[in-house]
């Protein structure tokens, strides 16, 4: 773990490092994740590391640290609630969208992280490193093509694709019983209507980020019995 240098170096933050660690502790407060994660300080590492390679690598196209916290930390964190048994994929996870997050502040389940940018990996697997997760392994490949030794109980997506691309990539890889979780915008009507068969979805949620004044949705699906893998 690495958590220790990290609190040295946190004594030196200036004002902005201080405001964006404030906004993450009144977040983590308002979404009841203060006991939780409250004296945690692998989230502030992370957004700490995302800063520093999104200078020079474009990982994201949020630059601000108070941005970083609330679009994507906190956005992420708020599908937790809907996790669903202790083997979740997170498929185009980017800079580890919404999958580091999650892990943080679910130690007890186990993560995997799939993507088939190199540039992106590097970063989740360096990140992973400074943070000392050990719930977390990697997988640098495309979504049709990844053929895991088990299957999922959860598979969530961000920015990946839309809802019938997910779905024909995810429900073959999650298990029985397993959900699927797309995070969106707003309501995701034109999405919803483009589905062959619309009883896969289970609900859409309203999800509400703290600090953050836009709509965000999480559609909750099940696998088919026609697509679960045989």
């Amino acid at each position: 773990m690495h958590t220790g240098l990290y609190n040295r170096n946190r004594k030196a933050r200036n004002t902005t490092v201080v405001d964006y660690g404030e906004l993450l502790d009144e977040g983590l407060a308002e979404l009841g994740l203060e006991q939780r994660l409250g004296d945690d300080q692998l989230l502030m590492a992370y957004v700490t590391e995302l800063m520093n390679w999104n200078r020079v690598y474009n990982l994201t196209s949020v630059r601000k640290p108070a941005d970083i916290v609330t679009r994507h930390v906190l956005d992420s964190l708020t599908v937790l609630p809907h996790l669903h048994g202790d083997r979740i994929l997170d498929i185009g996870t980017g800079a580890g969208l919404p999958g580091i997050p999650l892990a943080i502040a679910c130690p007890e389940r186990e993560f995997v992280l799939l993507d088939s940018s190199s540039k992106k990996l590097r970063f989740v697997r360096q990140t992973l490193g400074i943070l000392g997760l050990d719930n977390v392994t990697l997988e640098d490949a495309r979504i049709e093509e990844y053929q895991p030794e088990r299957l999922f109980d959860t598979i969530t997506c961000r920015a990946f694709s839309d809802l019938p691309d997910f779905y024909r990539y995810a429900a073959r890889l999650c298990a029985d019983g397993g959900r699927m979780l797309a995070m969106k915008g707003v309501y995701p009507m034109t999405e919803v209507e483009c589905l062959e068969d619309k009883t896969v979805i289970d609900d859409i949620v309203a999800l509400k980020v703290p600090g953050l004044d836009a709509e965000r949705h999480l559609v909750i699906m099940h696998a088919g019995d026609d697509q679960q893998a045989t």
